[in-house]
């Protein structure tokens, strides 16, 4: 490992941090939801937040009194003040429907999201231009010109978050496309939001047909070709139809769940470089349309699409973070990760405080190994200036600081974290892997530059170790949960001094899932 601080650089855009994800908009009026998006700001750096339900129901924006529709903005205007507030803007997604717009009954979750067309696509386009409007009023159009605006989320999925059909979520688009850019030509409207890449046809008709699901009758799944739902049918329907398309999104999870022909449910993950050749075809795809311009928002992403996945709440999943990201650098504008906080119940409160939540924070603040990769990211300078599989180094322009993060992700574990539906699971993966040991120099330093090294790994900045030395407390009481969280936060930190011509001489040796950050005082 051979670095030169004051090598040529490149640019580095941050697009790890550009967007992150979090549950539903009522559960974004909680004070620990809001405590912990301001520790995501103030240390990972995240500029717009994405949620479900901003018409849900429990936000009461819309309602039919006497025949009328009636809107409400007073609980929207609450959240979003406070987003703004915090530093934060909203990554805005355009759902459920209202109960009193649905054309059917269908719904999804405990808190009974409504995932229905609406019944009348005119009432849907009042609905978005009102809102849109109020926020121009509200917040000043130069503000909501920053903003993202995304139609609806995983419509392919029928009956878990959409019941239609793809040409109804087609139609959908245009309706809400035209609403918007009726207020403002330069608002930023985007779709499909379809879920993840899968290796067959199962999504090209109207509803999925589950009788194609191919993953069962291919053993080696990577050699599958794998590829994203909607994303070329969504395009092409766009360009016929003359409609803007400012982004393009979807959820690139490296998983499949599957059904065999019995209907049973499996899942699958994939190799460790999925998410990086997914990435690499979507820029194919987008730069032979007819919107080769346009930015891509991949705005869910995570090890697996499963809220109650073990393998969320250790180390692995950090360390993948930290890989799958560094990899893809350039190829899109946004990786959100899903989620920041486990204030989350689209399946209802977890039963542990553990308990394999997408959050990279836990119901009760505790900081999990993810929330430090993302820490260890935004350190990150604005200029890269070398990489190797393990490492990666930048400098910031600003002042010409130096910062490098090394990762160990063991050879031995081929696949993403897997699902883990049992802690045990998750534990055994963990424990895959040898000590990696990275030697070299750093060179081009000041003359006795001080320089900071900060670890992550099982026994550093890692809360389950001691909240199993506590015995596991369901849930641990006032005293335990200020040191789980003293502890989550405890990473190791030490000094190390370049000699008098500005030269540093590694030999560091990583433990396996380590994250580790260097960087110049």
């Amino acid at each position: 490992m051979e670095i030169n601080a004051q090598a040529a650089g490149k640019p580095l855009i941050p697009y790890w941090k550009k967007c992150v994800g979090a549950g539903r908009a009522n559960e974004g009026l909680r004070a620990n939801w809001l405590e912990h998006l301001k520790q995501i700001v103030t240390e990972c750096g995240f500029e717009y937040v994405r949620f479900h339900g901003l018409f849900h129901d429990d936000m009461f924006v819309c309602r039919r009194i006497q025949g009328k529709l009636v809107y409400n903005w007073q609980y929207i205007d609450e959240l979003f003040d406070r987003l703004l507030d915090t530093g934060i803007r909203p990554f805005v997604e355009f759902g459920f429907c209202p109960i009193d717009m649905t054309s059917n009954d269908a719904t999804i979750f405990w808190w009974k999201g409504n995932i229905s067309p609406p019944a009348d696509y005119g009432e849907w386009a009042d609905l978005i231009t009102k809102t849109v409007e109020h926020w121009v009023s509200r917040y000043g159009l130069n503000e909501v010109r920053k903003w993202y605006f995304e139609v609806w989320n995983e419509p392919n999925l029928v009956n878990m978050f959409w019941s239609g059909t793809k040409s109804q979520y087609f139609e959908l688009y245009k309706v809400t496309v035209q609403a918007v850019k009726a207020v403002d030509p330069l608002l930023r409207v985007g779709g499909p939001a379809t879920s993840s890449f899968v290796p067959d046809d199962r999504f090209d008709s109207e509803v999925e047909d589950t009788s194609r699901h191919a993953t069962f009758r291919n053993p080696n799944i990577d050699e599958a070709e794998w590829r994203p739902v909607w994303l070329e049918q969504f395009l092409e329907y766009c360009a016929g139809e003359k409609l803007p398309v400012d982004f393009v999104s979807f959820h690139p999870y490296p998983t499949d769940f599957a059904l065999d022909t019995g209907g049973i449910t499996k899942s699958f993950s994939r190799k460790v470089e999925a998410t990086f050749e997914d990435l690499v075809k979507t820029r194919r795809i987008i730069d032979a349309s007819a919107y080769p311009q346009t930015e891509v928002h991949l705005t869910e992403w995570s090890s697996s699409p499963s809220p109650r996945d073990m393998s969320h709440d250790y180390l692995p999943a950090a360390t993948y973070v930290v890989k799958s990201n560094l990899a893809a650098t350039g190829l899109v504008d946004s990786l959100s990760y899903w989620t920041f906080t486990d204030v989350f119940e689209e399946t209802g409160g977890g039963n542990s405080i553990f308990h394999g939540g997408f959050g990279m924070i836990n119901f009760q603040g505790i900081s999990k190994p993810t929330f430090h990769a993302y820490r260890f990211l935004n350190l990150l300078g604005d200029q890269e200036i070398g990489r190797e599989d393990g490492w990666f180094a930048s400098r910031h322009s600003r002042d010409g600081s130096l910062s490098i993060l090394l990762y160990h992700y063991p050879e031995e574990a081929k696949i993403t974290p897997p699902v883990a539906r049992e802690r045990v699971e998750a534990e055994n993966f963990q424990a895959i892997g040898q000590p990696k040991t990275f030697q070299g120099r750093v060179s081009g330093l000041k003359p006795r530059a001080t320089l900071t090294v900060e670890t992550v790994d099982r026994n550093s900045g890692f809360a389950i170790k001691g909240w199993d030395e506590m015995g596991r407390p369901e849930p641990p009481n006032r005293e335990q949960t200020r040191q789980l969280r003293k502890m989550a936060l405890a990473t190791r930190k030490e000094q190390v001094v370049a000699d008098e011509h500005g030269n540093l001489e590694l030999d560091l040796t990583l433990q396996p899932w380590s994250i580790l950050s260097i960087r110049e005082d």
